[in-house]
């Protein structure tokens, strides 16, 4: 399956050409077809000879509605730059050129529209033109095809010529992270939300979990069509409307990326190659506010350059752009950036989970060369030295590279000790051999210091270390490698280093051995004004010398292990033990076997 993208000027016949190919009138809006000229994005497909089946994206051409264009267009595997024959190159025909360019488009044709209303010669000097117009660009090898839409005249020429490129053109790449990103949503009745765009990186399936990104809303997949077909899967490359479960249209928006859950991380800070367009009558400044286009996504940008102060037109830059609101997007993404009226340049996305850079590091741009140019393992190792650690469904997504090729590096940077790993399988958690290190420096110094702190206790709660070492859901992972490499010990709900043990001052350990006889002497009826400081006390729980069941009350614990198991004894012989036997089998007062029967209720 693949899609065909339309550009160029408005009124030069665009979707009278795709309605004359298809047989579809892709302006679908009423005021489009009162004012006779495309607002929004349109869509048809049709059945080429060779038996392939194409999408098409029919894109508005008045400069009022590039953003919307660039909505379109950036999904595509084809384009096709449409020129008028009786107006020639115009104004948006230069614009959408380069926006195709821009967005690394290479396979593309030029269709000259209504040769009918012009001569033989004529035809040939724009066709001169459009030939002058395209060798700077992408499209440079484009082939140029005549045709009237009107008289059908250049048609079966032109549906050729799209087939033998379409032939010719390698399969979307399938990472097994799909995305789809939303270029409209709308309601049927009966069947509820429905989001449309063209398919990348994977594969869809009815009744899968997804999550929408930025928002983070969880759905699920009730039905999905392709040209109108309900199919079970779609593939990469596809043009598919998807049918979500539980999830209101106002809860979305064009620019809304429809993926599997777990792996995509939205950001609001990217670092690129951002290259501006030679036409452009003045230099971008450093600092300069743009509006930001990548997928079907628009948002508000700064440009921060790494190595300039201003980026003159022609020329390109090492770039960093903080986001006004959260995109999803991943390493390889093209891009484009335009003023409130004009395109300016674009480039691709080499980081997009970066960290503020200082500028004018040489240091700096050699990693980002690195990981737009490195080998694989120069790719990985450049991810995680500049943010670690990192799991692995993560690293994979800002790899930019084929699943198979990054997990191999990633293995072979294992097995030299480079990279080390966390966990297991799919859940590991990767951080180079020094940001390893690193991380060992820290929790020794976190952990010494909660030591010196707080002597009397056997460690730090790991709920505590693992939010001081951000370690979220791999905290378990990690105490388990850093007590095999015996830097930590584990004591239950704590952890401590491994060399660390409890020192009580004098006094304290005076304190329990008096609180200890005290507990000897008066099994039943511990005496309160004996018991030690809450952490000397908490020491003695964790140790499991003493039982704590209420306030004032604590049982030494071979006591509690004897009252349990003969209150527990009459319950099974008679059904039901009462407060008062309770108090009387142990020779004791209300206080301790009230306290004692509610923390049995309790646990």
């Amino acid at each position: 399956m693949f899609v065909l993208g339309t550009a160029g000027h408005i009124d030069h016949g665009k979707s009278v050409l795709v309605r004359a190919l298809t047989g579809i009138d892709p302006d679908r809006l009423r005021e489009e077809k009162e004012r006779g000229m495309t607002i929004d994005l349109g869509f048809a497909w049709l059945t080429l000879p060779s038996g392939q089946e194409m999408g098409i994206v029919d894109v508005p051409g008045h400069e009022r509605f590039i953003k919307n264009m660039l909505a379109g267009v950036g999904g595509i595997d084809l384009a096709m730059l449409i020129v008028a024959a009786n107006e020639g190159v115009m104004p948006q025909t230069r614009e959408h050129l380069a926006i195709l360019d821009l967005l690394g488009i290479e396979r593309g044709l030029v269709a000259l529209t209504k040769k009918d209303l012009v001569d033989e010669e004529f035809l040939e000097l724009v066709k001169m033109d459009v030939e002058e117009l395209i060798v700077p660009t992408s499209l440079s090898k484009a082939p140029i095809v005549a045709v009237s839409a009107v008289t059908g005249d250049g048609m079966p020429d032109l549906i050729s010529t799209i087939d033998e490129l379409l032939s010719s053109t390698d399969s979307r790449k399938d990472t097994g992270r799909p995305r789809l990103p939303v270029d409209r949503v709308f309601t049927i009745a009966g069947s509820g939300t429905v989001v449309t765009g063209t398919l990348t990186d994977g594969s869809l399936s009815m009744g899968q979990d997804v999550e929408i990104v930025p928002t983070g809303l969880k759905s699920r997949i009730r039905g999905l069509q392709t040209h109108k077909a309900r199919l079970d899967a779609v593939t990469s490359g596809s043009r598919v409307a998807v049918n979500l479960v539980g999830i209101a249209t106002s809860q979305l928006q064009r620019g809304d990326v429809v993926t599997k859950p777990g792996w995509l991380t939205p950001t609001m800070m990217l670092s690129a190659r951002l290259r501006l367009l030679p036409h452009l009558r003045r230099p971008l400044p450093h600092n300069a506010t743009v509006s930001f286009h990548t997928g079907a996504a628009e948002t508000m940008a700064k440009v921060r350059f790494l190595e300039t102060d201003n980026l003159e037109p022609g020329d390109t830059a090492w770039a960093q752009l903080v986001l006004t609101n959260p995109v999803a997007l991943v390493k390889g993404d093209y891009f484009i950036i335009r003023s409130t009226m004009d395109t300016l340049g674009g480039g691709r996305v080499v980081d997009s989970q970066t960290k503020r850079f200082r500028r004018f590091r040489s240091a700096i741009i050699d990693s980002l060369i690195v990981k737009e140019e490195g080998t694989s393992e120069e790719v990985i190792m450049t991810l995680l030295e500049n943010k670690q650690p990192q799991d692995l469904p993560l690293l994979l997504a800002q790899a930019d590279l084929p699943d198979d090729e990054a997990r191999t590096a990633i293995e072979s940077l294992l097995e030299q000790g480079q990279v080390k790993g966390v966990g297991q399988g799919e859940q590991r958690l990767l951080l180079t051999a020094h940001g390893w290190d690193g991380l060992i420096k820290q929790a020794t110094a976190i952990l010494q210091e909660y030591h010196r702190k707080f002597p009397a206790r056997l460690g730090m709660p790991k709920a505590e270390l693992g939010s001081r070492l951000k370690l979220g859901k791999y905290s378990p992972s990690v105490w388990q490698r850093l007590s095999d490499e015996e830097v930590l010990g584990e004591e239950g709900l704590a952890v401590r280093l491994a060399s660390y043990q409890v020192r009580l001052s004098q006094a304290q350990q005076n304190a329990v051995d008096t609180f200890l006889r005290s507990l000897d002497q008066n099994p039943y009826s511990p005496p309160s004004d004996q018991i030690p400081e809450p952490d000397v006390l908490s020491l003695l729980i964790e140790q499991g010398r003493v039982v704590k069941i209420g306030d004032g009350v604590v049982f030494a614990a071979s006591v509690y292990d004897e009252m349990v198991k003969i209150i527990t004894s009459l319950i099974q012989s008679q059904g039901k033990v009462s407060l008062a036997e309770v108090r009387d089998l142990f020779k004791t007062s209300r206080k301790y076997v009230q306290a004692l029967l509610e923390h049995l209720d309790e646990k």
